[in-house]
């Protein structure tokens, strides 16, 4: 499977295409460029760059249902392109700061990381966790569950979009669970319009809902993001 995020320096964000979110100016992700201030549209008529609250606008609003859900039912993991590296190891190649040797299997040593959500830097994969930016379980709420077992599992491993995917410190990511952003937003205050934009993006990309407290919730914190886009792609 071909990667977006092979395009991709680990302290770039959005505006690529493929990608999924701008970045809160002075966060670890900041763009070298800083994001337009307007929408624009891809050549294509795919892709289209919208101010972060235009893109929220875009949500459709529904109740949420968790009946039925497992964990299981979304194939977690995945070697698509059979290199050896599963779509945990994909991320962390390349997310780090520093890359880490990559022995057989795919067995990564060294590196480091930048976590956003608590603004940590992590030297131990092993003290990293791989984050839906929106949660297995919150995507069967709001539109997986109808989904087929092969989209989910697409969903889970989705790589195509660099932000959908993240790599992260265990504390933050095991407090967040399936919360959504009416629940629970990143401590590190500089990670507020990244993981905004990050969630409407993922959202979107794949036509999920959001209940109306989450809404509000995203429409709160993205007034105190004026100048953050969103680079929108509907998932393949």
């Amino acid at each position: 499977m071909f990667s977006a995020r092979r395009l991709a320096s680990p302290l770039a964000c959005s505006l690529l295409t493929l990608s999924a979110a701008a970045c809160t100016p002075g966060t670890p992700h900041q763009d070298a460029k800083p994001p337009s201030t307007k929408p624009s549209a891809s050549s294509d008529g795919k892709d289209s760059t919208l101010r972060l609250s235009d893109s929220i606008s875009r949500l459709k609003v529904a109740r949420e249902s968790r009946s039925g859900y497992e964990r299981d039912k979304f194939r977690l993991w995945t070697d698509e392109d059979h290199d050896g590296c599963d779509t945990r190891k994909e991320v962390l190649l390349a997310e780090a700061v520093k890359k880490p040797r990559q022995g057989k299997g795919c067995k990564l040593t060294g590196g480091s990381w930048r976590s956003y959500y608590d603004d940590k830097t992590v030297t131990d994969a092993r003290k990293l966790d791989i984050d839906h930016v929106v949660p297995l379980a919150e995507a069967w709420d709001s539109g997986a569950s109808k989904w087929t077992a092969q989209r989910r599992e697409q969903y889970a491993n989705d790589l195509g979009s660099e932000r959908s995917l993240v790599a992260v410190s265990l504390g933050p990511n095991r407090t967040k669970g399936d919360k959504d952003p009416a629940e629970w937003m990143p401590p590190a205050k500089d990670a507020t319009c990244t993981y905004v934009a990050d969630w409407v993006s993922a959202k979107l990309r794949w036509k999920l809902t959001v209940d109306r407290a989450e809404r509000t919730k995203l429409q709160k914190e993205a007034a105190g993001c004026p100048g953050t886009n969103t680079t929108l792609t509907p998932a393949p």
